[in-house]
């Protein structure tokens, strides 16, 4: 089948090559020259603006984009005039499926096709495939299945569950049709505010894990810090390291998650390349956002979003209100740490 991969970025780019390797026809773009080039010289076909892309195809067009989400609309918007009824315009990204839904009604009266995508697997997709969510009309998706069956995983990703029998269904393969236009998008935005959770789970529990020497500490004794009543509980020099890789086998907590986390812990047991500020695409909000509109409480996924926001100093000014009307009532001082060089 052929195909345009518009967007060669970290998981692009690794998409055109999965796709070759499984047969595909693959038209490669984007604005940075070099990554074109690239892949011409891997045996994709490269394009150096919309029209290229476009020509490059046969009708019915099909043509995908990976692209961050706030490029999408001026990306749709550049080929939407070039593209004829029956062409298909696939959104891979993490969009917000609400545009999902206010896009693809003006393309579809236009007669393209919209589909979107929700792209699970990262850098590593390339060699585990991609999980795929995707959300569009059903003729659309139906045209599309040997792509995302290219893209996917494939039944040989995780044992087949007990109870499924018969011919293996798509979503045992790794894509789903999950629904009508932005439905893709959708279930990946909640994916990834699992996600979320899933990490700072991780992470306090490691957190307390590294804290466990305390009581071997020499701790301040003054009005403002709490004793450590007794120390001798605390008295614990644990390996993270070593801990995730035990985790990693046979334990309840074991995942994909817990063995990058053992990589990363065995080549940099200290952390010292990370400043600990974790950023937020936009997923973790949305997923807040619907649970709100919904009725629904989520106050793991909540917290750790809030999480993402203090570790970026947005909580700054709490913080010092928090210190002055300490100050205001008892006369408290701030306490600071000189471990860390504060005066």
């Amino acid at each position: 089948m052929q195909i345009a991969m518009v967007g060669l970025g970290r998981m692009g780019a690794n998409m055109v090559r999965r796709l070759q390797l499984a047969g595909h026809e693959c038209v490669a773009y984007d604005v940075n020259k070099a990554a074109v080039e690239t892949m011409e010289k891997e045996g994709a076909r490269g394009a150096r603006t919309p029209k290229e892309v476009v020509d490059a195809l046969k009708a019915p067009r099909h043509i995908w984009l990976m692209v961050p989400a706030a490029f999408v609309a001026d990306t749709i918007a550049a080929f939407e005039p070039l593209l004829s009824p029956g062409d298909t315009l696939i959104d891979g990204g993490n969009s917000w499926y609400r545009d999902d839904v206010d896009r693809a009604a003006p393309l579809a009266a236009k007669g393209i096709n919209y589909v979107d995508v929700g792209t699970s697997g990262g850098v590593f997709g390339l060699e585990r495939g991609y999980c795929l969510m995707v959300g569009g009309p059903d003729e659309s998706v139906k045209e599309l299945a040997p792509i995302f069956d290219a893209l996917a995983p494939g039944v040989e990703a995780a044992a087949r569950t007990p109870g499924r029998t018969g011919k293996p269904t798509t979503e045992e393969r790794g894509w789903l049709h999950c629904g009508p236009s932005g439905a893709g998008h959708f279930v990946k935005m909640v994916h990834n505010g699992i996600e979320y959770g899933l990490m700072a789970a991780y992470a306090e529990g490691l957190n307390v894990l590294a804290k466990a020497n305390i009581g071997s500490e020499s701790r301040a004794q003054d009005a403002e810090t709490a004793p450590l009543t007794h120390p001798e509980y605390y008295r614990y020099d644990i390996d993270l390291a070593a801990v995730t890789e035990v985790w990693r086998r046979g334990s309840v907590v074991s995942s994909w998650l817990l063995d990058l986390t053992a990589q990363a812990l065995q080549a940099d047991p200290e952390l010292a390349e990370y400043q600990g500020r974790v950023s937020d695409s936009g997923e973790g909000r949305w997923t807040i956002h619907a649970a709100v509109d919904e009725g629904v409480p989520v106050p793991t996924l909540a917290a750790s979003l809030w999480d993402r926001f203090y570790s970026r100093d947005r909580g700054d000014v709490a913080h010092k209100v928090l210190s002055a009307m300490r100050a205001g009532f008892g006369g408290h001082s701030e306490v600071h740490d000189k471990a860390k060089g504060e005066k």
